[in-house]
């Protein structure tokens, strides 16, 4: 019986892990390996699919779980726990430990976007995925500003990115699912009118890889990239930890 991992989450329809495991698997002749996606509607049907699948030796977390998962884990990578958010999950007979691949997936691939420069940023969105985003800035010296749809302490609004607010935030990551397809013709509410050649974007949608989010940064100059290579290394990542002991601590 192979070992299986997998990916918990709902919707699915637009998972990157199922395909890229398997043509990791293919390549390397890990025929004794398989990843499967489980769209679970509910973080409460989790016991139920681990009881499912004795098998399952490890599983990455999406939207919606990043945040709701703690409570089933055993254990938390001190890292995870500072950041907030769980996109990984190692299991060891039974034994559910969690850490967040984000964070080295998003440090490499908005290195190679930025390279020596180091921008204010407006980060879109407050849930998991924005958390893992802060916690790069931070360690990269880049203050930052999260923007949402709804007013309170210390967030704006996207009423709120004035003329002023987007010349002082050069940096702007998009950590919501806007613009995913199928839903393409949507993006962040910004003035895009206002960006220009010093603006970076990033957008952690990889799939359509060029977002409306993207395009029109692009049409203003602005140096653009998407979530394809921050995906490939938090995948590889969890694949080491999954695999590779040492790995979890580095």
């Amino acid at each position: 019986m192979k070992t299986l991992y997998g990916l918990i989450g709902f919707p699915l329809g637009h998972s990157f892990s199922e395909r890229y495991f398997a043509e990791k698997f293919q390549a390397e002749g890990l025929t004794e390996y398989a990843y499967r996606n489980f769209p679970i509607e509910s973080i409460e049907q989790l016991p139920a699919l681990l009881a499912e699948q004795p098998c399952l030796k490890g599983f990455n977390v999406t939207i919606p779980y990043k945040e709701q998962v703690f409570r089933y884990l055993d254990a938390i990578d001190p890292e995870a726990a500072k950041i907030g958010a769980v996109n990984c999950v190692s299991i060891d007979s039974g034994r559910l430990t969690g850490y967040n691949t984000d964070v080295y997936g998003f440090r490499l691939s908005l290195l190679q976007l930025l390279g020596e420069a180091r921008p204010s940023a407006l980060i879109l969105g407050t849930g998991g995925a924005s958390k893992a985003v802060a916690y790069v800035l931070e360690e990269l010296g880049i203050a930052y500003t999260f923007v949402s749809r709804s007013k309170r302490n210390g967030v704006l609004t996207y009423a709120d990115l004035s003329p002023e607010v987007m010349d002082t935030h050069r940096l702007i990551v998009n950590a919501t699912p806007v613009g995913t397809y199928p839903r393409t013709e949507e993006c962040p509410a910004l003035h895009y009118q206002l960006l220009t050649p010093a603006h970076f974007l990033f957008d952690l949608v990889y799939n359509p890889p060029l977002t409306r989010f993207l395009a029109l940064g692009k049409q203003h100059g602005a140096q653009t990239k998407n979530g394809y290579d921050m995906l490939v290394g938090q995948a590889e990542k969890a694949w080491e930890i999954w695999t590779c002991p040492e790995s979890k601590n580095q």
